[in-house]
């Protein structure tokens, strides 16, 4: 049976992933480090790691697998659960697969690398959006619909 699993820490999107999984019945194992509020829904799972850099991410790595979804927008994660057969949805609504991962995760190396040679070139992107939101919805809703085959 699919499971949603998602990257809690900072997620922007835990509340619209919830109605999309108690839509489909679909379990969701929301992972952190803490101090998220547990939700009252019977579908939703908190699962708290240790503390300490990335301990969510390998959680979720090793636990995710084919016909799962993975809400993250680490790229790194990403990629190894695309290797382990799961199905990948940024925050954003956008889809991460096989086909689209290399480049991904290349272009974040990349950017990175451009960061840390230039000082001035800082800051983030653009602001999280409500187009991003419904893309996210509309896109979550038929990556599960699919996972549950």
């Amino acid at each position: 049976m699919a499971k949603i699993f998602i990257d809690a820490d900072a997620c922007p999107v835990k509340a619209e992933a919830e109605r999309v999984a108690t839509r489909h019945g679909v379990r969701v194992l929301m992972v952190s480090n803490g101090g998220i509020r547990p939700s009252a829904n019977p579908l939703v799972e908190s699962v708290f790691v240790a503390a300490g850099p990335d301990e969510a991410d390998k959680w979720i790595a090793a636990e995710c697998g084919p016909g799962d979804v993975v809400v993250t927008g680490d790229i790194p994660l990403a990629a190894k659960c695309v290797a382990a057969g799961a199905r990948v949805v940024k925050h954003n609504g956008e889809e991460l697969t096989t086909a689209n991962i290399g480049m991904v995760l290349a272009t974040r190396d990349l950017m990175a690398d451009l960061r840390s040679a230039d000082p001035f070139r800082q800051g983030g992107g653009r602001p999280y959006s409500k187009a991003d939101r419904s893309r996210f919805l509309d896109v979550l809703d038929r990556v599960v619909r699919q996972a549950k085959g």
